[in-house]
């Protein structure tokens, strides 16, 4: 049990690092915390607030819509947006925003049409309604799954009593069907708001002045560690706001949705209002509008460019040039760096999250241990909702102390651009997923199977091994699957953290579209695309199978 103690604590160590950036404060740090609020911290606040409110009201809107038509209505096409309108979990906002540079660039086919059509039109995506259009766009399946679990759980069922008392169709939706779906797209919202404040990708091609890019420039441009911890401080406490808030609307939400005998399990002898006309045509449209703009044009886009990369290089030669980089032997390289920190990532987040989840159902814990465990898995379950910018500073500030005061120990060349660096903040930010997959899992296997295997003289270590793991190879698998795509996707800790001459296909699409060689960065990108439709296909399996 100290074991796993201590694993926790490791896990947490990073966000404890950044909280205790503030204990050394001393006058020339307020000095310094003085001018940056005088200088850079009003445009941080600013930009990062505007985004932060755009998109929450932009990713409630559009995953709400969405959700209503497809719960509460039948139409033509309706069982392919349902799954459709999931797709652009796969895309990644930084990809969709490399597309979209692309596709409305000044001297683009689109903007030379309206320029003709309007003299004088201009309009640049690369500013900060353009990132507001790509977090919308990319994030609203957030909001969309939980508004649509929760309506089709209950909603049709109240639809069809509020239909039955007379009530107009409008009102039904304004008065019945929104206020059930409000906690889940509430929550929603703050899961596509946790992943705008964690991106980096979007807001450095795009120039804009967020804390995601204060941390990365304090750190690496000003080499200014205090500041750098201040920001990611600033950032940390918002980010554990909105996890309060998420927590208290999926308590809200699971209260809606407490389901009552069969007859009244929410409509499932409902019918459903049938649209035709006009009003098919608009669901059409609320459907169909996030999938063309969040999924299938950025991969058109995306396609096009690799198309035109491959004509130019098959004109040059795959070693002349540029053209170098898209030799096979390279993008296998950036194919191998990816998978390989996403595996080895996955295994060890598999097993801790076995560990912990395993400790706290055994019990045998004094209180006072038991206590302490839940309580850091607690703080380091809020891995997931912290950018990975944060996670980064949070390793590197500490290694950086206990280098100061024991240079002999050798920590700085341990974690400090090496395998062992990125695999731990990788760690700290995703084993939460394979907990809580792990933990769902243990809800299903009841305790008197440990009791009648403790009975048979059987250890605690056979009881995980041989018993536990057969029984949540599904729920181990699944951590795997999600913990892997998305050290994939992942660019923020990558970037700081990566060892020298090792690139990610994170890190070579954003390092190559920073050069406006959006070309070459389309076979990267899109092959972040391909890994991160795995999960995608599996939630849409595991719809279908719920729903037969």
């Amino acid at each position: 049990m100290h074991i796993i103690g201590l694993l926790a604590v490791l896990i947490a160590l990073p966000i404890l690092g950044i909280l205790c950036a503030w204990l050394g404060l001393d006058a020339a740090g307020v000095d310094s915390l003085r001018q940056q609020m005088q200088t850079v911290l009003p445009g941080y606040l600013v930009t990062s607030g505007w985004l932060a409110l755009m998109v929450t009201l932009g990713v409630a809107l559009v995953g709400g819509a969405a959700a209503v038509a497809i719960s509460l209505f039948e139409f033509r096409g309706k069982r392919f947006f349902s799954w459709a309108l999931l797709l652009p979990m796969a895309m990644p906002a930084y990809v969709c925003a490399y597309a979209y540079t692309d596709f409305l660039q000044y001297a683009g086919i689109v903007q030379g049409t309206l320029r003709g059509w309007f003299p004088g039109f201009r309009f640049d995506v690369r500013g900060l309604p353009g990132a507001i259009f790509l977090f919308v766009f990319t994030l609203y399946p957030y909001a969309y799954l939980l508004a649509r679990n929760a309506l089709s759980e209950r909603g049709t069922h109240l639809m069809e009593a509020a239909r039955m008392l007379g009530t107009p169709l409008r009102e039904r939706i304004v008065r019945v069907a929104l206020p059930l779906a409000r906690p889940a797209l509430m929550a929603g919202a703050a899961l596509a708001l946790m992943e705008t404040l964690a991106d980096y990708g979007v807001s450095a091609y795009f120039g804009l002045t967020t804390f995601t890019t204060g941390i990365y420039k304090a750190w690496m441009v000003l080499d200014d560690r205090i500041a750098a911890a201040q920001y990611a401080s600033a950032l940390l406490l918002f980010v554990a706001v909105l996890l309060w808030l998420e927590r208290r609307e999926q308590q809200r939400m699971r209260f809606s949705s407490v389901r009552g005998h069969r007859g009244d399990d929410g409509g499932a002898e409902a019918r459903l209002p049938v649209l035709g006309g006009g009003r098919a045509v608009l669901a059409w449209l609320v459907c169909g509008l996030p999938v063309l703009l969040g999924f299938v044009l950025p991969v058109l886009i995306l396609l096009q460019l690799w198309w035109g990369e491959l004509g130019r290089t098959a004109q040059t030669g795959f070693e002349g040039g540029s053209a170098s980089l898209f030799s096979f032997s390279r993008y296998a390289g950036w194919v191998w760096n990816s998978f390989r920190f996403g595996g080895m990532a996955a295994l060890v987040a598999i097993v801790l999250a076995l560990s912990l989840c395993f400790a706290q159902r055994a019990g045998g814990m004094s209180r006072v241990s038991g206590w302490l465990l839940r309580g850091v898995a607690r703080l380091a379950s809020m891995g997931y909702a912290i950018p990975g910018s944060v996670i980064a500073v949070g390793i590197l500030l500490p290694v950086a102390w206990l280098q100061a005061m024991w240079p002999a120990a050798g920590l700085g060349v341990l974690l400090t651009a090496t395998s062992l660096g990125v695999i731990y903040a990788y760690l700290v930010r995703f084993t939460a997923v394979a907990v809580q997959s792990v933990e769902a899992g243990y809800t299903r296997i009841p305790a008197s199977v440990d009791e009648a295997a403790r009975t048979l003289g059987s250890s605690r270590g056979a009881i995980a091994w041989r018993l536990h793991v057969p029984l949540l190879w599904r729920s181990l698998a699944t951590a795997a699957l999600m913990v892997f795509v998305d050290v994939v996707k992942e660019l923020p800790a990558t970037l700081l953290l990566r060892p020298f001459d090792t690139d990610t296909l994170a890190v070579i699409a954003h390092n190559l579209a920073r050069d406006e060689r959006l070309g070459e960065a389309a076979l990267p990108a899109l092959s972040i695309v391909a890994v991160g439709l795995v999960p995608v296909l599996v939630v849409m399996r595991a719809l279908d199978t719920r729903k037969n």
